[in-house]
């Protein structure tokens, strides 16, 4: 019950150098007017009276969220402070919201979960600091499943980044680590005639020749819960669609690039990528 005290100060040095947003919270309806929060990140130095690039950043899980945590992974501070304004959307299931939210999203990967997503889209491009004619979009996992399906059904980004995401969700269920998952998600194992009919609803891989959207697509060979496949299925379509595209396979990282090196690659091709199509870009390079 006693008052905290820091014991350290290691970071005091840089930190007296940067200067961080404080996330704002806002809340948008969202499929059958159901509430969806969204937070958004302003980069440093913002100016009111500027227009930005609006870059949007999708949660994976599907079960997640973007809460009040700090990473060297996916962190949207670092995003804003490329110069554009940052929106971190918990649409269907995110936690946070209870248990009926996150469980919407099984079965729906393409349904309600889009139609929220759409909303916060919507909403964040009519703030009056926000250029709508630059958007872009990224994610990881479910959230790399989200940006696949949603550069499948519209234009609107400049720029998209697909990690590790969910491209056919039929290949997938056979080669995934997590058999489980399918069970789950998709209401049956990979041959039940229940996930087969989801798989033919809402795999990303049966719309794409609709792409037109720039994407850089990252895969990496040591990850079994969405297996390289994905990302090279989608990178080929790319090229076959004529689409301005670029991938990265990691040998020696899995769902996640937790090496130090290849974290800084990872995030000077990401801003590098993002940033040529979204222009106005501040180089800050790790």
């Amino acid at each position: 019950g006693g008052a905290q005290h820091q014991l350290t100060h290691e970071n005091q040095s840089w930190l007296d150098q940067v200067e961080t947003a404080v996330p704002e919270s806002k809340t948008v309806p969202g499929a059958g007017g159901t509430p969806i929060q969204y937070w958004i990140v302003k980069p440093p130095k913002f100016d009111p009276a500027k227009k930005y690039p609006v870059v949007f950043l999708i949660h994976g899980g599907p079960q997640g969220e973007w809460g009040d945590g700090w990473s060297y992974r996916w962190n949207p501070t670092l995003w804003a402070a490329q110069g554009w304004v940052v929106v971190a959307p918990n649409p269907r299931g995110s936690f946070g919201f209870g248990q009926k939210f996150v469980d919407e999203i099984s079965q729906d990967w393409g349904g309600k979960v889009m139609t929220d997503l759409t909303a916060v889209f919507d909403a964040a491009v009519k703030l009056p600091y926000v250029d709508a004619t630059k958007q872009g979009i990224a994610g990881a996992s479910y959230g790399g499943y989200a940006v696949d399906w949603l550069i499948a059904h519209t234009n609107r980004f400049k720029v998209a980044v697909s990690h590790d995401g969910v491209f056919n969700l039929d290949s997938m269920s056979l080669s995934t680590e997590e058999l489980w998952f399918s069970d789950w998600e998709m209401g049956g194992s990979g041959l039940s005639a229940a996930a087969r009919a989801n798989f033919a609803k809402w795999s990303p891989h049966r719309f794409a020749q609709n792409i037109k959207t720039p994407t850089l697509v990252i895969t990496n060979e040591l990850d079994f819960r969405v297996p390289v496949d994905q990302g090279l299925q989608l990178f080929t379509a790319l090229r076959r669609n004529g689409v301005p595209s670029k991938a990265i396979v990691f040998p020696d990282e899995g769902h996640w690039v937790l090496k130090a090196q290849n974290s800084k690659f990872w995030h000077d091709t990401v801003f590098d990528w993002v940033g040529q199509y979204l222009k106005d870009r501040k180089s800050t390079r790790l």
